[in-house]
This record gives structure tokens, sequence and C-alpha cells, in this order.
């Protein structure tokens, strides 16, 4: 044993030391703890910013939303936004908050409020397109610069962030402070430049927002006459729907285990569903000790705070309870009862009743007594209550007051199991809530932070990997086939049919379920080491990786399209759909990136959507030189609408090829430099492909234009059925042809039959929208659409022209039957019956023996621009 020397051991710390130790470690963790609340703070804040850009119908709700958040991140009760009006070309600023100056608009006009800001620091922000921060120094530098000129009152610091779109600055948002104590940097300048970001993409959605808010109101007044001849109809109808909702909403909330505010703040929404309950509160009578009144629920326009509990007296409610019965009072009853002395005779001091316009009452029955009531009032003459709406909600109290009592006793034998699960907890809470909640904290960021990698990767609605993840991963397969030039993938691009047909008839509901059917479907036909993607909308891909052959692309296209053709279940109906695949394979290009193989597969796409949907394409280098051909054709079609290179043709309309045409048939053709001459029907078939049918007909009309003058017959014009499917399409029609200088009873104007058959509805609607400008109107092609009679007797045409294929063949017995019933059909419903195509004498003298006594075709001639014929 080592025995006492007399020295002591310098090495263990004294009591005092370990607690001062101790101290310091608390204080580290206080800090450290503060440094996270203030974390979770911003981020939530910041959140919350974000969220508001996409929640918020209008501007001015937007930047009241921003300053409130903001003003939990930095010192911000002086805060304003300056936006540029780009029509009337001013400075505008429609949101300000300041302590000392009133609004800008308040001291100057609006025409002097863009100069004063511009001369201003708001004004130099938005000039030069860059953030200041900015003291007394850096004020005085600027104005001693002439810069800018001193406005408003003086402040200690100010922060302006330029807003910008697309490269150009739009506006300029500004937070100032007058406390000397307070002090912005770098992190408010940024936090500052992150929320001009928002205000300018919401300024821009909010924009076309009002542009589609402007469409829909048109729409509604077209709707408006139909509507009020249902509106009353309808009200009675969505009453009593809402009030069995109510009920069996009163029902489940009575089982519901929610706390007693969120009880009652449902309940109350509930009864806000029937009628107006701004002002309500529900009263309880309480028999613990001396009996008293307390409210679970009160929200009052008058009085924000709630009314303590209070022992019974003569109050409002208290007449209400004492006679048992429904009451629906108006502000002279109530002074009635005050005069009476029924009411507020002992307890003045809680008559609250002087700003009331009508008050109703109902007693609320609790264990088959009167335990409560149900009140609602008004303070404004705009809003009244009728009879009927005290009887409405006398019929819901009873069900509101069998919920009360259930939830009464839920929370009675609640608070007993709560007394003995305290008792247990209380002893191991004070030790683990520390740890505990440090535990959930980690937890929950982890959580947050897989979820928000996983969002930016993924499509929300299927869960597949997004256009970003899959592009990610293709880039990745073409990299690897360089390096291993014997390996290969394939991309399948599948496009699904009739999706928009979907959403506009199922609506866009059922469209998700379609396309997260069609995502498990998809899943199905591939392997695992596949990889599945949505690029957005109906467009799915598929990468398959290390394949042996080309066939193995095609082989998994075939079970896609097999599973694809399995009715789809719908809104309770089954629905048909389909799809276009398009394949390309990584070897064979030898250089090849993820974008080009993703359009080459997009083109294949096309191409099988050009065949005839539900069917699948392989891109190779012949289909290549084809989309390069039809681009290079589109180049030069468009080339030769811009420099006049289309020549006008006129088709003679007779009954024979020897007398004078009582009309002309209009159409284009083009002497291409590399493919000689092409008809008027091979032009517009080119046109159709490049998707230019309209600007084709607009530039026939041009023509026709420049020629009305010198044309004395009347004249048909074969148009796309595309001016018929668009507003847009359909308004710059009618406008071409009210400046055409020419008699609108002789200008015919045709539209394909099959086309029409295909879109019924908005061929019926746009024929008659063209019928009020005088013009006649027909369907060419008739004969291949198989339209229903009853189509004919629905749309204003006064001519129906045959399909050329009717008009050049000939001796088929079934054909001629058919064309005798055509003709039939059309001397019945007295339309016009005009052959087309009309090559030889003797097919046209059997045409004439059916009754058809109009035609065109190479038998009457055709006149190239500028040998117009006359009915001479």
């Amino acid at each position: 044993m080592f025995r006492d020397n007399g020295f002591k051991d310098e090495t263990c710390p004294l009591p005092g030391e370990e607690v001062h130790r101790l101290l310091k470690r608390v204080e580290r963790l206080r800090r450290l703890a503060g440094k996270y609340k203030r974390a979770e703070i911003i981020r939530d804040a910041l959140l919350e910013i974000s969220n508001i850009s996409t929640e918020v119908s209008t501007p001015e709700d937007f930047y009241s939303g921003v300053h409130n958040h903001i003003r939990q991140l930095i010192a911000a009760d002086n805060f304003f936004i300056a936006t540029f009006n780009a029509l009337s070309g001013q400075l505008e600023i429609p949101f300000f908050a300041d302590e000392k100056d009133p609004h800008p608009a308040v001291s100057y006009p609006d025409g002097q409020l863009h100069g004063v800001l511009m001369r201003g620091l708001t004004g130099y922000v938005f000039r030069t397109g860059k953030a200041l921060l900015c003291n007394a120094t850096t004020f005085a530098e600027l104005i001693d610069a002439g810069e800018i000129v001193s406005l408003g009152s003086d402040c200690n610091q100010w922060l302006g962030v330029p807003i910008r779109h697309n490269e150009v600055t739009t506006g300029v948002i500004v937070v100032q402070s007058y406390d000397g104590a307070t002090h912005y940097g770098e992190t408010e300048l940024e936090l500052m430049e992150f929320i001009s970001h928002h205000i300018a993409g919401v300024m821009e959605r909010l924009k076309h927002q009002e542009q589609l808010e402007q469409a829909i109101e048109q729409r509604t007044r077209e709707l408006s006459l139909a509507y009020d001849r249902l509106k009353q109809e309808v009200y009675e109808r969505r009453r009593a729907e809402r009030l069995q909702k109510s009920l069996y909403e009163i029902a489940e909330l009575a089982a519901s285990g929610l706390e007693q505010q969120d009880f009652y703040v449902r309940l109350h929404a509930i009864i806000s569903h029937l009628l107006p309950a701004n002002n309500c509160y529900i009263a309880l009578v309480s028999d613990e000790g001396q009996r008293s009144l307390h409210f679970p629920f009160y929200m009052s326009q008058i009085d924000a705070d709630v009314p303590p509990p209070r022992p019974l007296t003569d109050g409002l409610t208290e007449y209400l309870l004492k006679h048992g019965r429904p009451l629906l009072l108006n502000s002279d009853d109530i002074r009635a009862l005050e005069q009476a002395g029924d009411i507020y005779a002992q307890a003045p001091e809680l008559n609250k009743t002087q700003s009331m316009h009508q008050w109703i009452g109902v007693p609320l029955y609790i264990h088959d007594q009167v335990r409560g009531a149900l009140t609602i009032y008004s303070l404004s003459a705009n809003q009244n209550y009728q009879l009927r709406d005290l009887e409405l909600l006398t019929f819901v109290s009873q069900h509101i007051g069998t919920a009360i009592e259930r939830k009464l006793n839920a929370e009675s034998l609640q608070r007993s199991y709560e007394q003995l699960e305290e008792k247990v907890e209380a002893r191991t809470r004070a030790l683990a809530a520390v740890n505990q909640d440090l535990q959930q904290e980690i937890l929950r960021r982890k959580q947050i932070e897989q979820q928000l990698i996983h969002d930016a990767h993924h499509d929300a609605l299927t869960g597949l990997p997004n256009r970003s993840m899959f592009m990610e991963r293709l880039a990745q397969a073409v990299k690897h086939v360089r390096r291993h030039g014997k390996d290969q993938f394939a991309l399948l691009f599948i496009d699904l049919d009739r999706f928009k047909l979907i959403n506009d008839t199922l609506g866009h509901l059922q469209g998700d379920r379609f396309l997260i059917e069609t995502a498990s479907r998809l899943k199905t036909c591939i392997r695992d080491n596949d990889t599945l993607g949505r690029l957005g909308g109906d467009e799915f891909v598929i990468l398959l990786d290390a394949i042996n052959h080309s066939q193995d692309a095609e082989e998994v296209s075939e079970r896609i399209l097999s599973e694809l053709s399995r009715p789809f279940l719908l809104g309770n109906q089954e629905f048909q759909s389909g799809a276009s695949i398009g394949i390309a394979i990584s070897n064979q290009q030898r250089v090849a990136t993820a974008e080009s193989l993703l359009r080459d597969a997009d083109a294949a796409m096309y191409q099988a959507k050009s065949r005839g949907k539900g069917c699948y394409v392989k891109f190779d280098d012949k289909a290549r030189e084809a989309l390069t051909h039809e681009l290079e054709l589109e180049n030069e079609l468009r080339q030769a609408m811009g420099s006049n290179a289309l020549q006008l043709q006129f088709s003679p309309v007779s009954s024979n090829a020897d007398e004078a045409a009582s009309a002309l048939a209009l159409s284009l053709t083009w002497e291409h430099r590399d493919f000689g001459h092409m008809g008027a029907n091979e032009l517009r078939k080119l046109a159709r492909c490049c998707n230019l049918e309209l600007e084709l007909d607009k530039h026939l009309i041009a023509n026709l234009s420049q020629h009305a003058a010198a044309l004395e017959l009347p004249c048909h014009v074969q148009l796309a059925s595309g001016h018929l499917k668009h507003k847009h399409a359909l308004r710059s029609l009618k406008n071409s042809l009210k400046t055409l200088p020419l008699s609108k009873l002789d200008l015919w104007l045709f539209f394909d039959e099959k086309a029409m058959v295909q879109d019924t509805k908005n061929h019926i609607s746009g024929l008659a929208l063209l019928h009020k400008l005088g013009v006649k109107l027909g369907l060419s092609g008739f004969g291949t659409g198989v339209s229903p009679l009853n189509n004919l007797t629905l749309l204003p045409v006064s001519s129906l022209k045959l399909a050329e294929s009717l008009g050049q063949s000939g001796g088929n017995p079934e054909q001629e039957r058919l064309l005798q019933a055509m003709v039939a059909a059309a001397n019945a419903l007295g339309l016009t019956l005009i052959a087309s195509g009309v090559e030889d004498a003797r097919r046209w003298h059997r045409l004439q023996k059916l009754g058809i006594v109009l035609g065109q075709g190479k038998l009457f001639g055709t006149h190239p621009e500028g040998r117009i014929p006359n009915c001479a």
C-alpha cells in the first residue's frame, strides 16, 4: 500500500472544476440546439414560400404570403415590391408595408410615380439589374455620383433585389430597416434573390391563368341562360344532398377520435356547408359543482376571445335553455326581451347583442335533457336567415347532440386511461425526452433528404424514373457501348393512343389512373435490369439493356402492344387503347448520344403513328433519310408559299364537257424543280404530312382575293377540317373570308366527309358559324366516310361532292346501287350532288343516267392561273 505523503494529487479534478466543465458543455448544447432551431425555421419558411408560389391565385395573395414568411427570417417589417407594367411602360408598387412612409401612390399620382421610383434606389436596381445592399455610406456615394436622389424617410439599411424573367428585369423586391441594431448581410441577400425567382415565376403563371380565366368567363356567359333555368332545381337538389352529406359526416365525426378542438372545428365546418355560420358558438351546461355554462367552440366577429366559463344567469343563451325550443330572433325581438327584463337584467355586462341583426338558437339534447345550445347569428342586413334555416338547423341539431354526447362519453373514458398512463410514464419521460427528440429530428431529416432525392428523379404520378433520371441512365448505356463495342442496347419510345380522349371524356382523374395502370402493365413486359421511365404526358420510354439482337426489342414491342390492347376499366366502363412504338438500336450509329437516340426513337414512333397506330417501327438509315427528305420538302413548301411560287388552277364544274361551266373549283399546284408537276391532291397530301394544311388554305384564299375581280362564276374551295377543330383557327378563317372581295353567295366551301365523321361535334358547330357569314357549304369525298343521314340534317350544307373513286370506276352493280341511294338521299334532303374525278365521257353518261347533273375532272378540263374560264 502507498502511504499518504502529505501531497495532493494534482491530476484529479476538483469537484468545482467538474461542475464548471459540465456547465460549459450544457451551454454549448444550448447554442447548438438554437442553431438547429434557426435552421429548421429557415427551411420551413423557404418551403412555405415555395408552396405559396404554386397555390395562390392572385399576385396580391402571393406578395402578402411572402411578406408574412420572410419576416420570420429577417427584419422585414418595411417591405415592398415594384413591378414593371409592359402595357403602360411604368413601374408600379402592388405591395407596400412601411413603418414610417405611406404608400407612394398616396403622395404621387400614377403618372409621376414611375419617374419618382426610377430616380431612387428602386430605379437604380431596376436599371442595373443587380442586387444592392445599401447603408448610409453607400447611399451618400450614389447621391454624389448622380445615380439616385433621396426619397422617403432615412433608413439604416436598404436591400433591393431585381426580379428577372428570361434574362429581363421585370421588377424589384425591397426590404429596409430604420433600426440601427438591424444589419443585413450575404445570408439576407441570398434569401431575397431566392424569393425573387419565385416572384418572377408566379407573375408569368398568373398571367397565363388570367388568360385562361378570360376564356372560361366567355364560355360561362354562353351557358348562363341554360344555367338560370336549372339553377333553382339544382339549388334544391344540392341542398338536400348537402343535408344528407352533413348527416353522414356528423355520424362519422361522432365515431372519430379527434381532439376536442378539432372535433368542434369539424362540426362547425359541417354546419357552414348548410348555411352561413361566420358567427357561431356551442354552449354546454356543466354539472361539476355549481351548474355553469362553458363554450367548447366559439367563433365571433364581435369578440375574438372565447368567453370563460360562467355561472348560469339571465343571458340570451340561458333564455333559450330555459324555454327549450328553437328561436329565430331579429334585433327588435332581442330589444323587446331586454325591455321586458327577460334577458340581461341580472348581468348586463354580458350583453353583446347591440350589433346583431338576427339570432338563431337551437337547444341541444344530451342524455335526453337540454344540456346545451347551438347558436348562429348575423351582423349584416345582407345576411338574412329564414324559417327554413331554423328548421334545417333544428333537424341537424338532433344529430349534433348525439355526436356531442358520444364525444363526451369517449372523453370521459379517455381521461381515465390518460390518468393511468401518466402515472406509468411520468418516471421515464424526463430521461427519454431529450434523446427521443434528437433521434426523431435526425430520422426526420434523413427521411426528408431521401424523399427530396427520390422526388427529383422520379415521376410523381407513376413513381417511374423521370426524364432527368432516364436520360442519365441512357447516357451511361451509351458510354458503356462505346467502351464495349460488341454490346448493344435498344431504346423504345412509346406513345399511348386515345389518351386525350380519356382526359376529355372521363376526366383527368381517370386519365391518371389510366397512366398508372399502363405503367404497371409495361413493367410486366420487361426484365428487372431494364429501365422504364415516363417523359411526361402519355409518353413512356424503355431502355432494354444488353440485348443480343434487334429482334429482342421487336419481341418486347409485340408484348407491349398485346398487353396494352387489353381493355382498361376506367370509370366503371371498359376503354380500349393501344400504343405506337419507335425503336432505336445503339449500334446503328457510329457517333450516338443519348439525345440523338431519343430523337431517333421519337421519329420512329411518329412513323408508327402515321401507319395507323397500334404498331412499332425500327429506326434505320432509310428512316433517317426519309425524315431528312420530309424536312427538306417542308422547308421548300414554306419557301414556295412565301415566294408565291404555287400556281392557282381552275377546274370547271359543269353538266357537259361542251357547255359553259356553272362554277369553278379552285386549287393550288406546284412545279417542283426535282419532282416536276405536283397536282392539287399530291400537294395537299404533302401539306398534311408537314402540318401545313391550314397555311396552304390561307395561301389559296389569298390567291383567290387577287383574282376575285376577274371571276364571273361561283367558286368551289376545298378546305382542311383543321379549321373547325380549334377556335383560333376557325376565327382566323372567318376573318380571311370576310376580307374576300367576292360575294359570299358565290363562295362554296367544301370539307372532307371522313374528317366530319371522326369529329362530328366540332364540324356541326364550326359549319354553323361559317354559315352565318352567308357562304355556301358542302362535303367532299362523299361516300367514303359513311356519314349517317341524320348528321346531314344537322349540318347547314347545300352540296355533296362525291369521292373521286366513285367518279372514275364503273360497271360495278353494288357501286351503282350505292350511287342511286346517294342520289335519292340528296334529292330527299334538297342537296346538290357533284361527281369529281370524271375522266371519260362514257362514265359521265352513266352518272347522268343515275341522276347526277354536275361533274368536274379531266373530262371538263383544267385552266392554269391567268386563263380563267368564264360563263360565255
